[in-house]
This record gives C-alpha cells, structure tokens and sequence, in this order.
C-alpha cells in the first residue's frame, strides 16, 4: 500500500472570519474579556468554520478507535485485555460512558475495531470491517506494527474521516478504547516532545506505585529500542503506537486537510494530535481541546500543541467521553456569539 501523502502543510482555518469573530466578541453587550475562554472557543469555531458568527454544531460525530496492546500483558494495566471486547460490546448496547454522553447531546457515536485481540466473527462485521490486527507487539520488545500495517491503519483512518464528513459530519471527536492504551501514548509523546519516560508516565486506569514504578521502566525501554527512528511521525507509530493510535491520526490528520473541526478527548487523543501534527502539519489549528487528564503526558503535549482545555474534571475515563462533556460548552460559546446583543444595538435602542 502507497503511503499516504503527508507533504506540504494543511490549510490553516480562516484569518478573515477569525478577525471577524474577535471584533463581534469585543462588541458584544458584556464587559470587555467577561466571557473568557468561552469567547476564545468561539472565535476559534469562527475560524475554522469559515462563518462569523459560526454556525450551530448539528452534526457531531464521534468515532471510537478500538485496539489491543502487547504491553498489556506485561504488567501495566489494572485491568487484562480482555475488557476491550467487552467494552466494545458495551458501546454497541449503549452502556458505555460515551455513549450515554453521545445521546445525552445528540451525538452520532460509531465504534471500529482496528486490532482487538479476538477471534473473527467476535465482534459485528460492521465493526471489524477495518481491522488491520490482532493485538499490537509489545513495544518495549518488538515493533507494534510493521510498516505496512502502519499505512494500513493510517489510510482507515483517513477514509473513515471522509466517510464522516462526506455524511454530513461538521464536527468531528476521536475516542478510544483498548486496555493499555496509556502506555504507547505516553512513549508516542515522549518520544516526539523528546522526553524522559519519568516524565510522562502515569496511573492510566489506577495502578499502584509498584506498577507505576514498573510501566515507567517500560516505557524507558520501549524508548531506547525505537532510537532514533521516533525522528519519522510513521516510523514512530510502527515503533511504539498501534493499528487503533495509528488510525486515530490518520484520522485527525484527514479532518485537518478536509478543513473540519476536531474536539480532542484525553491522553490518547493527544498523543495522537501531537504525531498528527508531525504527519500532517498545520493540522493542529483545527483541533480543540476537550478535557485536561490527569495523565502527566496529556498536559505536556498540549502546551506543545497550544491547546487549553474546556473543562477540567480528573476525568480519565477515555472513550472520547471527556470531550463529548465538553460539547455543550463549545456549543455554548458560539450560540453567545452568535445570539449575544451588540453593545452599539443596546446603546442604540
């Protein structure tokens, strides 16, 4: 398969509605800055719809990246793999986190399993219909991927991304599911933001000490066995990401090119905008962020990324549940620019 072309930067959203937006936010009936970052999302929703004041979000879709993790099964999670079938199976019913949160907002949810560690015909063909894997190597031993495989994962995400906008899609959240999951995402971010595996290490779904001791070593390892191939986003997600992650920012990486916005969720999601931004630069203007983590690596790829969260809740469920949380706040903010009087109609009347 012919690696997708990730030459050239993506188009930034709009200056021109972007200006607009700053000069409605600065002449709305309120005092000066008294909508905070509030009016800071709704200049932001401005600029990347093109559209002052923006539109309402109609049309939201979350799409959920479902995978196993070869470190799994040494020693990092509270949890063994086999929840993320089960999970999955719970997304499909309507009984995860998301989901109840994607109707609670009118959210359109789908989930895809990339590398799930089950049998064929596990899971509904619909769901598997992108499988790349089963399961992903144990990155502190082995590649998680092998090269084709990593192209693979990135045009599924590529064309998942298509599909959705193509329905009609004009806001876009990635969620996640896999049990160990925060363990490539804390190599992918060190390895990109050049770090220590001391310094992004962290509890993922509760570990104690003596695992956390143990998943930082890991990592570490994971670290030095990819070198100096991490210096390549695709290199990079062969080394240390999996089919679910690499899909993700194929994803991410899509909705950049495709001009539509993107509303992160946490340490995952992040770790995978951060690689997106290496494959696909310029892409990271159209993200936002949901939610601050309390993984350690989330917050320092956003400062990289120059993003500040919406909400602040020590959500650390994934799923893509924290930025859904965080949709009525979005929305929120462009229905005030929007709907807000003008100080000079005000003055005027």
């Amino acid at each position: 398969m012919t690696r997708p072309d990730a030459a050239g930067r993506v188009a930034p959203p709009s200056d021109r509605a972007r200006t607009q937006a700053a000069e409605r936010l600065a002449g709305l009936a309120t005092p000066a800055g008294a909508l905070g970052r509030l009016g800071d999302a709704a200049v932001w929703l401005s600029a990347v719809q093109d559209a002052c004041p923006p539109r309402p979000l109609d049309d939201v879709r979350i799409v959920v990246f479902a995978g196993d993790h070869g470190v799994t099964s040494h020693g990092v999670s509270a949890y063994p793999k086999e929840i993320t079938a089960l999970m999955v199976r719970q997304f499909l019913s309507g009984g995860a986190g998301v989901a109840v949160l994607a109707r609670q907002h009118g959210a359109a949810l789908r989930v895809l399993d990339l590398g799930v560690d089950v049998e064929p015909g596990v899971l509904p063909a619909e769901v598997s219909v992108h499988k790349v894997r089963r399961g992903s190597g144990a990155l502190h031993l082995e590649d998680a991927l092998t090269p084709g495989e990593t192209d693979q994962a990135l045009a599924v995400g590529a064309t998942v991304a298509a599909e959705e906008i193509a329905a009609g899609a004009d806001l876009l959240i990635p969620g996640d599911m896999g049990i160990g999951n925060t363990t490539p995402s804390a190599a992918l971010i060190a390895a990109t933001l050049g770090l220590d595996a001391r310094d992004v290490t962290g509890r993922g779904s509760g570990v104690d000490e003596a695992t956390l001791a143990h998943k930082e070593q890991v990592v570490a390892r994971a670290l030095v066995r990819a070198g100096e191939r991490v210096a390549d986003p695709v290199d990079r997600l062969t080394a240390l990401g999996s089919a679910d992650l690499a899909a993700q920012v194929g994803f991410l990486a899509e909705a950049g090119r495709q001009g539509v916005p993107v509303l992160l969720d946490g340490v995952i999601s992040v770790a995978c905008a951060l690689v997106a931004e290496d494959y696909a630069p310029g892409s990271s203007a159209w993200f936002a962020a949901g939610h601050r983590s309390p993984e350690p690596a989330q917050a320092l790829a956003l400062s990289k990324l120059g993003l500040d969260p919406l909400l602040d809740l020590d959500m650390r469920l994934g799923e893509g549940s924290g930025a859904v949380a965080a949709l009525p706040v979005l929305r929120s903010a462009g229905a005030l620019l929007a709907e807000m009087s003008l100080l000079a109609d005000v003055l005027g009347s």
